[in-house]
């Protein structure tokens, strides 16, 4: 059980953690061994009980102080699978803050607050082995515990390491390069006597640049180390390290390969990245194409979401900066030649395609692009299979392309080829030009609106496919009745039960106990967190819980079941964290009613 390690908040792996010493730390944190002398920014946190590959030793009486590293016999990367099970060590059940050493291979629950890689320098400089190293030892160890990388760690590249999932470091690495005579920043490895003056304002950078020695270099380094942990800290608290960690890993090429390695095995990040966001997403490169949030959503929209308004024309229109794209002036003037005659899907870099009951659904109004009028041949690609897949499974009797020529059109042209659909095009010069927006409004006569009452259903049916999967919409919704007025819309049953409310700042469905009722006895498979016989007020904390929906993750709608309660609330973390935490808050309740 961990009893002195508490992770506070996430962002995708990286999170921001509380090590619960006796003078608490917060994670990710630059540490150190008690007994060391490290100058700079450091804490002396650690106490190393000693190597048993020497000597068999005793278990150390421990510290409510210190976290102590128990008795190990560490191992280099790539040692045979044999030498590490031979060697293996049983960590005994201790009552103070402990930390055991393991490989990929003998990573598994050994009870202790946190774990360090063993031979972990031995993986910098190789992405696959990095990953598939840190990935396996965080899959094998228990949520709510450390992992902690000694030796690796360097201005230039910590904020990649707390993305992949690590949160202790030591400034060992750092120490020696500045004794070395190498001056380290975020962005590159100076050699001393190449550097005019110094380009830091940490204490040991305010003297003359002629006195400044390699053991000011050393102090230097680790001040610009811990400067660099504080930094990533306020990027995970603001759900922006991805943003951060796309332009810093670009210094160094091995980085630049880890994060992208992170992304092909996607199901490590997927699971530990949030349905919604507070923050917006930024995309400033081919590689945010490759996102958790944009897959997910391009998934969703083609595998789950169905299209309820194609009996009549779609009409594809390009995005805007405005979001949502409703509120922009160009949709409102597609609005106008439209007027509710047909289904409008918006094609953009790099959502996808959006359709117009999902604009306000995270992360279509909460991204921003680098426009420049031009489309790269990623870009292109990304959105035409997006597109393909989303009309392989409608019927419109027309599909109207209200689209500029810069990329749009050559993506319209891939996809009716590919399908043998007929696209028709409505733009001679730009989109709002009062010629394109004629031809958009003359190729609909003679099509019928939509009521309001229809465009609204359908909206709350499309989030509810969206958000807990195909046929949602019809199988929680099949008596809608909606109140208010878009965005703030309110589902209710033919009998007035408020069942759901649409979150105008995600985007997604808000149930009631009425709603979480028919989600349980509907065909859609529920995401259920299971308690211990007790009533939630305010939030349900891991210990409570005995067991957890796989799908589960940060951001969902989960309904509560227990012999004494029955709710609905918001998760906190991933349904496999609930289940291996023993600190934490996994849920915040909604709404409850006591059995």
């Amino acid at each position: 059980m961990t009893d002195y390690f508490e992770v506070h908040e996430r962002d995708s792996a990286a999170r921001v953690g509380e090590l619960r010493l006796a003078d608490s730390v917060t994670t990710p944190a630059l540490v150190d061994d008690v007994d060391t002398e490290t100058p700079g920014d450091c804490r002396h946190v650690l106490a190393d009980a000693g190597s048993r590959w020497s000597t068999e030793r005793d278990a150390p009486d421990g510290d409510d102080s210190l976290l102590t590293v128990l008795p190990h016999r560490g191992l280099p990367a790539g040692t045979p699978d044999e030498v590490a099970e031979a060697f293996a060590v049983d960590y005994p059940d201790v009552e103070f803050p402990s930390a055991a050493v393991v490989s990929p291979d003998t990573a598994t629950n050994h009870g202790s607050d946190a774990y360090v890689l063993a031979g972990a320098p031995g993986y910098v400089g190789h992405a696959s082995a990095f990953v598939d190293a840190v990935t396996t030892v965080r899959e094998a160890i228990p949520a709510d515990t450390a992992l902690y990388l000694p030796g690796v760690a360097t201005p230039r590249n910590v904020a990649t390491l707390v993305y992949a999932g690590v949160d202790l470091v030591d400034p060992d690495r750092a120490v020696v390069r500045g004794t070395e005579g190498r001056y380290l920043t975020t962005d590159e490895a100076y050699f001393l006597e190449d550097l005019d003056e110094l380009p830091c304002a940490c204490p040991a950078c305010q003297q003359p640049r002629a006195e400044f020695d390699r053991e000011d270099c050393a102090e230097h380094n680790v001040n610009a180390l811990a400067a660099e942990l504080r930094r990533v800290r306020r990027r995970i608290r603001d759900g922006r390290l991805r943003d951060y960690v796309e332009g810093q890993a670009r210094q160094d090429n091995w980085l630049t390969a880890t994060f992208r390695r992170l992304d092909q095995g996607y199901g490590y990040l997927e699971e530990r990245t949030p349905l919604i966001r507070r923050a917006d997403l930024s995309a400033a490169s081919d590689d945010s194409l490759r996102r958790v949030e944009i897959q997910r959503f391009a998934e969703r929209v083609t595998d789950r979401y169905i299209p309820r308004f194609d009996d009549r024309p779609l009409v594809l229109v390009p995005c805007s900066a405005r979001k949502p794209y409703s509120d922009s002036q160009s949709h409102k003037q597609y609005h106008d030649a439209i007027k509710w005659r047909a289904h409008v899907v918006s094609m953009t870099s790099p959502i996808g395609v959006v359709p117009q009951e999902l604009e306000l659904t995270y992360p279509a109004q909460h991204y921003d692009s680098v426009v420049t009028g031009d489309w790269n041949a990623t870009e292109i690609e990304f959105v035409s299979r997006v597109l393909e897949r989303y009309l392989e499974g409608t019927d419109y009797p027309e599909i109207i392309a209200h689209v500029p020529g810069e990329g749009y059109r050559d993506i319209c042209e891939r996809v009716a080829d590919s399908l043998d659909r007929e696209f028709t095009y409505t733009v001679t010069d730009h989109p709002t030009t009062a010629d394109s927006l004629g031809n958009l409004a003359a190729e609909l006569e003679g099509w019928d609106r939509y009521p309001k009452r229809e465009r609204e259903h359908n909206t709350i049916r499309a989030v509810a496919d969206y958000q807990f999967g195909e046929g949602a919409g019809d199988e929680l919704f099949d008596d809608l009745s909606t109140q208010g007025r878009y965005p703030q819309l309110r589902a209710d049953d033919a009998d007035g039960e408020q069942l759901a409310a649409l979150a105008q700042q995600y985007g997604v469905l808000s149930l009631t106990t009425a709603g979480a009722r028919r989600w349980v006895e509907s065909d859609v498979p529920t995401k259920t967190v299971e308690i211990e016989p007790f009533v939630p007020h305010g939030s349900v904390l891991a210990p409570g819980i005995t067991d957890a929906s796989d799908d589960i993750r940060v951001g969902d709608d989960v309904v509560i079941k227990g012999d004494a309660a029955f709710g609905i609330g918001r998760a906190q973390m991933s349904g496999p964290e609930m289940r291996s935490s023993t600190r934490g808050i996994a849920v915040q309740m909604r709404h409850v009613d006591e059995r």
